[in-house]
């Protein structure tokens, strides 16, 4: 979503349950769902476990399907993403889009803007999982390091991309949550 900033800062959040379950997934659970690495180029060199995804095609229609990382996720998660969305958003609205995403160590994400109308609808939420002191979030030029303990809000509208020139993979959890303003579409 285009909001009026590069990046918002949503501020602490309690994520120790959800990165345990993450980081405790099985390297098979990081492969075994491969759309975003072969539907988008600039995800090429991440790994996903995705819980929940739109359905694009019939995008303004709101088709959410739980994916195979739901039955691992959702305890932990869900709980987490309620009480951002109740913080920093307009309750009514729905979740479109969730995942823990690894971007592996010396990877990066080449700059890009979310292209799909669904972007432009919802707030796209990352929580740090793990992260090292050579990641880099390049938002509109500007580069932003993120914080294991906080929430940020990205403006995915902005050209955008990550670098990981540290020797560990950098986990991120994201969601995309629509607003009640915007679910009959733009």
């Amino acid at each position: 979503m285009n909001i009026d900033v590069p990046l918002r800062e949503l501020g602490p959040v309690d994520c120790a349950a959800l990165s345990a379950t993450i980081l405790e997934q099985e390297s098979e659970a990081w492969k075994e769902d491969k759309y975003r690495q072969e539907a988008f180029e600039v995800h090429h060199a991440t790994e996903s476990i995705v819980m929940l995804f739109v359905d694009i095609e019939r995008w303004p229609e709101l088709v959410v399907k739980q994916e195979p990382g739901w039955p691992r996720l959702f305890d932990v998660a869900l709980p987490l993403m309620n009480d951002i969305i109740s913080r920093h958003y307009p309750p009514g609205g729905t979740v479109i889009r969730a995942m823990a995403a690894k971007l592996l160590a010396g990877g990066k994400i080449t700059p890009h803007i979310d292209q799909h109308p669904s972007f432009r609808s919802g707030h796209r939420i990352h929580i740090p999982i793990t992260t090292n002191p050579r990641v880099r979030f390049m938002i509109d030029g500007r580069p932003y390091q993120f914080k294991v303990g906080n929430a940020y809000e990205i403006n995915n509208q902005k050209t955008h991309s990550v670098m990981n020139k540290g020797d560990d993979d950098r986990i991120t959890f994201i969601f995309d949550y629509v607003p009640p303003d915007q679910l009959l579409g733009p």
